[in-house]
């Protein structure tokens, strides 16, 4: 199970763009970008949902998990499934995930959600949150 902290949910822009597209204020063209190296992402490293493309409805969308830190190396950029991230939870140093739902036949994708996981830094884990900071 991973342990997410900070989590970003970004359905409301998802939902804000497709009325936009179904209204014919934002093209196809620009709602069905995915790069090539998304594409292959998907292909490789991602992991088939349940929920069918919303523009295209021919194929399920695949969810592919990035990665950044600082102290990942070379590891930073890259995509990881699921199953690499819960094993990086508990091990890496604090890194920034990206969720990212792809169509792999229209190429429609769109950021589902962004996170932190990771060890916790112990002056992030030390530092007051919230009200009590302002006392």
């Amino acid at each position: 199970m991973l342990r997410r902290r900070s989590v970003v949910d970004y359905a409301l822009q998802r939902r804000a763009l497709l009325a936009d597209v179904h209204a014919g204020r934002v093209g196809l063209i620009q709602a069905c970008d995915a790069s090539p190296y998304l594409l292959r992402a998907a292909k490789y490293h991602g992991e088939v949902t349940e929920l069918s493309c919303p523009i295209c409805r021919r194929e399920r969308l695949t969810r592919v998990h990035y990665i950044y830190g600082d102290r990942l190396g070379t590891l930073s950029g890259q995509a990881k499934t699921e199953r690499e991230l819960i094993s990086m939870d508990g091990r890496a140093s604090e890194f920034n995930v990206y969720e990212v739902e792809v169509c792999r036949s229209c190429s429609w994708n769109h950021l589902i959600a962004s996170y932190v996981l990771g060890v916790e830094r112990a002056d992030a884990a030390a530092k007051p949150t919230g009200r009590a900071a302002r006392n």
